[in-house]
């Protein structure tokens, strides 16, 4: 159903993934950058976590698409090697150590899963939508697995954490992105859909959240409020670009040395040091510790 605007005209609803929203949340100007501004601005280099992280997501992906009979502790350490992004690393030798990390990451992790419980879906799109937004987004996995008596059981959301910041529960249960994926499986799949897992690969750890109703629907609410903080700033900025400047004032600080736009944006620049390509990798032979293996 369509909301409707002024003099009873029908409005779009505000089409939006939890990546738009949390930028939003994050940083207005860097939303202006990413999603507003046309031509968009340059980005800075690519950063070596983000290829990383991109890496083990993709041979993940792709050991899953295996015949069954394929899925082998050798098999995702091979897509690793073979589809590894060296985009963004100090050289070839840093490059490789985390390349070699990462391999023994993801076969340790395969290790532990049944390659015969088939997910219903990877690398997935999923969407849902309200009276006033239309969301979508891509889970990592999404498993459908069996009850204790043998029943079909629910859905459950997987999201894949290669960072080196030690999750908690906590960071699954107040994910608005994982919550949105919930909502969208359950309508795209008409099936319940309540727990959401963050596996982190580099300690083994599942953290895990059973969401209830009430909750599912505390999170979609947010989603619209801060959706429609968007819309109000995506208008003034279509009808003078700027004269809504200071719809977009940056929000400064330390998380500004790794911003994409901070070439673009002088109070970012001063705000923090500027951050070499590989910063944002552990503290592995040839790299410099950083905050956040990756932060995909």
């Amino acid at each position: 159903m369509e909301q409707l605007g002024f003099e009873g005209m029908p409005r779009r609803l505000y089409p939006c993934t939890p990546t738009r929203l949390v930028t939003w949340l994050d940083c207005p100007r860097r939303y202006r950058m990413a999603y507003l501004d046309r031509p968009a601005p340059p980005k800075g280099p690519p950063w070596a976590h983000n290829s990383l992280g991109a890496s083990v997501h993709n041979a993940l992906a792709g050991w899953w698409r295996l015949p069954r009979r394929q899925r082998t502790v050798t098999a995702a350490g091979d897509l690793l090697d073979s589809g590894w992004i060296s985009d963004g690393f100090a050289d070839d030798t840093q490059s490789a150590a985390h390349r070699r990390e990462c391999r023994r990451m993801v076969e340790d992790y395969v290790a532990r899963l049944d390659p015969a419980l088939e997910p219903l879906g990877v690398e997935r799109t999923v969407a849902t939508r309200t009276d006033l937004i239309a969301v979508s987004g891509r889970i990592d996995r999404l498993d459908a697995r069996p009850a204790a008596d043998g029943s079909p059981g629910d859905l459950v959301v997987v999201d894949y954490k290669t960072g080196r910041h030690v999750l908690t529960a906590d960071d699954a249960r107040g994910s608005l992105a994982l919550a949105l994926y919930a909502l969208a499986a359950e309508r795209v799949m008409r099936r319940p859909c309540r727990r959401v897992e963050l596996h982190h690969l580099p300690t083994g750890a599942v953290l895990a959240w059973e969401h209830t109703q009430e909750s599912l629907a505390r999170q979609m609410g947010r989603a619209e409020d801060i959706a429609g903080e968007c819309a109000a700033a995506d208008d003034r900025y279509r009808q003078d670009a700027a004269a809504a400047a200071p719809t977009f004032t940056p929000r400064t600080g330390p998380g500004c040395g790794w911003c994409d736009f901070r070439a673009q944006c002088p109070e970012g620049s001063a705000a923090a040091r500027v951050r070499r390509p590989w910063d944002g990798l552990a503290d592995l032979p040839g790299s410099e510790a950083g905050p956040l293996a990756a932060i995909a």
